[in-house]
């Protein structure tokens, strides 16, 4: 199926479900990341609120996103991008938790000084995000995206999304050496799914009009993973807690591998929970907050934008025009500033999941992606589902990060397959932005008095930045690649170029894919002056 095809109703909800599912892993792991940061770990029913809450915002997001914006079958969710610099801001002096709300004995979910704890941080979070968000909707809607392309190559991409999962390496260790059995056995059951078994079909029973029953061949290990991974994990610790081989005493290692010390979420959780905008009060606002975020916001962009090229060529449709991609990057703003408002404690952005999903199912019709949104809205409003995701043991989730934190490594890494690596040029670069990006924050955050100016918005502002390594890797990049002389098929940007440019020639195609919906443009509203637009044709 390409992207303007509509595949029969029953594939479009079950193929839209597995789009969710698929990004699932992605969108449970922020809010969990985040609630040790925001002093959450041991309020679980919140936690809970915070997984609707981004499934919530992510299936509106995606639906903008389908209908107005890159028109592309792209899921829009949570990004880690947004979360390195949201844990450097969290991590100044004035967000560091309280000592009490470590401790699972003192704390009591319900007392208004604990609310307000979480909330002050979570409100600091969403300000910073609401206003760097104005700044990708600029970027979008006036064309400057188009501009930025040309100085922005493989060289700055590469070590920036590399760096935006290596400093997570703490955190997935964390999580996982809370019982390494469990994390190696997720991670065993993730790796043979998805390598070993991949090619392996399973035979399903399907239906078609007019024939009998019959049995045909399913890549389920391939399709879904992470989820056969994490349940089957799920399942073993369920059995390890009901037979007591885990350790029943709080202190003991392996003690939070057990299924019911998280148990009591499920039955607090209310069935109907509708998220809405300032749930959690009004946003606050601080420059060092949003300096940190717009880092961010600049490397999902170039992400993004890297997505909708493949996302174009996995599911058929011609290389994404100009006007697309504008209106892209300004729609997955507006997504931006959603979910500043409603306050999942992150932004929107384009899921390179998904886009790999597109290429293992050979499916990429809109319709789908729209079915999988809907999705998205209904398990958000349905609270039990966000509260049976925050019970998942926790050295299971640390062997999906350290598998799913590795790939967006690789990922990052293989942005370089377009320059030449034989050229000591490229090499340097490369290596020098990656090393600098992990050793100039892991100084900073280490002696942070050496950088006191005086000012305390300058130094929050200071401290976010380079504690943020992939503001850090990004930066040093984009001049070193910028300034440094070298060919552009040395630096990349002929073989970057060529392998998004395809076959762009043909023009009705294009209107037929990337014009905007129920004629807008095209039969309604059609002004002289529209095709100055950026994001008109």
């Amino acid at each position: 199926y390409t992207i303007t095809d509509v595949p029969p109703w029953y594939l479009c909800i079950l193929l839209g479900i597995q789009h969710f599912l698929t990004a699932m892993g992605g969108l449970v792991a922020i809010p969990l990341i985040l609630s040790k940061e925001l002093c959450l770990q041991h309020d679980l029913l919140t936690q809970s609120h915070l997984i609707s809450t981004i499934f919530f915002v992510s299936g509106i997001c995606t639906l903008l996103q389908v209908l107005f914006g890159v028109r592309l079958p792209i899921i829009q969710g949570g990004t880690f991008a947004f979360l390195t610099p949201t844990l450097a801001m969290l991590s100044l002096p004035k967000w560091k938790c309280p000592a009490w709300t470590q401790n699972a004995t003192l704390v009591n979910a319900s007392s208004p000084e604990f609310i307000e704890v979480w909330q002050t941080r979570m409100r600091e979070v969403q300000g910073a995000i609401i206003v760097a968000s104005c700044f990708q909707i600029f970027v979008g809607f006036s064309g400057l995206i188009g501009f930025l392309m040309r100085f922005i190559g493989p060289l700055t991409i590469a070590p920036t999304i590399t760096l935006v999962a290596l400093p997570l390496f703490d955190s997935a260790g964390d999580e996982a050496g809370q019982h390494w059995g469990i994390a190696f056995m997720t991670i065993s059951f993730i790796v043979l799914f998805s390598q070993y078994l991949k090619d392996v079909p399973v035979p399903l029973p399907s239906y078609q009009r007019g024939k009998k029953c019959q049995l045909s061949p399913v890549y389920l290990f391939q399709i879904f993973p992470v989820l056969l991974g994490l349940s089957l994990s799920w399942l073993l610790c369920y059995v390890l807690t009901v037979t007591d081989v885990l350790p029943a005493d709080p202190t003991a290692y392996g003690h939070l591998a057990r299924t019911d010390t998280r148990g009591d979420v499920l039955s607090q959780a209310p069935w109907f929970r509708l998220p809405y905008p300032g749930q959690w009060g009004v946003p606050t606002v601080s420059l060092a907050g949003i300096f940190g975020i717009l880092a961010g916001v600049i490397s999902s962009m170039l992400e993004s934008v890297g997505d909708y090229y493949a996302c174009a060529r996995l599911s058929g449709a011609p290389p994404p025009p100009k006007h697309a991609i504008s209106r892209g990057i300004g729609v997955e703003g507006i997504g931006c500033l959603l979910a500043g408002a409603w306050g999942t404690g992150n932004g929107t952005t384009s899921y390179s999941e998904n886009v790999g999903a597109l290429g293992i199912t050979k499916v990429g019709s809109r319709m789908v992606i729209i079915a999988g949104a809907c999705a998205m809205l209904l398990s958000g409003i349905f609270g039990k589902v966000g509260a049976m995701l925050a019970s998942i043991p926790t050295p299971v989730i640390g062997g999906m990060f350290l598998v799913m934190f590795g790939v967006i490594t690789a990922v990052g890494i293989s942005n370089l397959q377009y320059t030449d690596m034989n050229s000591s040029r490229n090499i340097f670069i490369f290596g020098f932005s990656v090393f600098a990006g992990l050793t100039v924050p892991n100084w900073a955050s280490k002696n942070s008095t050496l950088l006191e100016t005086g000012i305390i918005q300058l130094d929050q502002v200071i401290q976010v930045l380079l504690t943020t390594g992939m503001f850090v890797g990004g930066l040093l990049g984009f001049i070193l690649d910028n300034t440094i002389p070298g060919t552009q098929e040395e630096r990349g940007l002929l073989a970057w170029k060529n392998s998004h440019k395809g076959e762009a020639d043909n023009s009705q195609l294009i209107s037929k894919v990337y014009d905007l919906p129920f004629g807008i443009g095209t039969k309604y509203c059609t002004v002289s002056w529209f095709r100055y637009l950026p994001t008109c044709p």
